[in-house]
């Protein structure tokens, strides 16, 4: 059975640092991952998350850093690695070097770019889940795979023993948290994707079923929304809906300019606080200067820098 108290209830994507010349930053992604250890930030660190630009990444480059980060941060907190490709046959070939690395669970998103069905989508999971004997988290971001994992079809995977949990992008269908909680049974823990629905996300699920938040934004106010989800389960929900209203101008700094994946800026950010977070690779490219200017004067009127 899968237990949600040992990832804790703020699991970080980390950030992937690229170099100048576009190639990963292995030493300052483990230098960043032992940060975020030290730091009392990430109670969970995921490896190869959106955030982590996993999409512009080869099959090598994604199984080096899963064994870099495991060998920087070692059994202090677990580590998730996101495994999921456009195929399901590079999808399990992930997953399984994931289980030979010792991980005992893995993130896996929908079928990017090619718009699966349901019943696709449904055989993708299973296919993945039958080929390794660790835990499986259902990654649902439409907004990227272009297709969305309808609560009747993660109520099927959720019958597969090691398809135990989902990372739900609340924002885009926001009481969809709900009809997965309704249509999966009691011990399916869904977690919130998306920094801006932390609250609601437990308003919907409560603590039984809401596992916690995996946040971007933790790489930098990671301790505040750990306050804010305590204050909310405490029952002080006028208090933690104000620590909400106050960082929503964080969130959404980050996609000014239609950068519809947070990741370059968030960096330019992480920068702000002492983090080595490298730059984004191409086609992401890094903030320009009227873009930082737009983050540090946020940041600063958070004082947060």
């Amino acid at each position: 059975m899968f237990n949600k108290e040992k990832y804790g209830k703020m699991l970080t994507p980390m950030v992937t640092p690229f170099k100048k010349d576009q190639s990963v930053d292995y030493e300052a992604a483990a230098s960043l991952a032992k940060k975020l250890v030290e730091d009392k930030i990430a109670d969970t660190i995921i490896v190869g998350g959106t955030t982590g630009e996993f999409f512009t990444m080869n099959f090598e480059e994604r199984v080096k850093l899963f064994k870099m980060i495991k060998e920087a941060v070692g059994d202090k907190i677990p580590i998730i690695p996101g495994v999921g490709a456009t195929s399901t046959k590079e999808t399990i070939a992930l997953a399984k070097k994931a289980e030979e690395l010792g991980f005992e669970s893995v993130m896996v998103v929908s079928p990017y770019y090619t718009k699966p069905s349901q019943d696709q989508l449904y055989l993708h999971f299973k296919t993945v889940a039958e080929s390794v004997n660790i835990n499986i988290m259902v990654y649902n971001i439409p907004i990227f795979a272009g297709v969305n994992v309808n609560p009747e079809t993660l109520a099927k995977l959720a019958e597969i023993e090691n398809i135990v949990a989902v990372k739900e992008e609340a924002e885009l269908n926001p009481k969809q948290m709900t009809d997965f909680i309704n249509s999966t049974p009691d011990d399916f823990i869904v977690y919130c994707g998306d920094d801006t629905m932390v609250l609601e996300a437990y308003a919907q699920g409560g603590t039984e079923r809401i596992g916690g938040i995996i946040s971007g934004a933790s790489h930098i106010i990671g301790k505040e929304l750990r306050k804010m989800i305590e204050t909310f389960n405490e029952g002080n929900v006028r208090e933690a809906a104000k620590m909400q209203q106050k960082y929503l101008p964080l969130f959404r700094i980050m996609g000014q300019n239609g950068r519809i994946n947070p990741c370059a800026l968030l960096k330019e950010a992480m920068k702000m606080v002492g983090y080595n977070a490298g730059i984004p690779r191409l086609p992401l490219t890094p903030g320009t200067e009227e873009e930082i200017a737009e983050v540090r004067k946020v940041m600063k009127k958070l004082n947060i820098i």
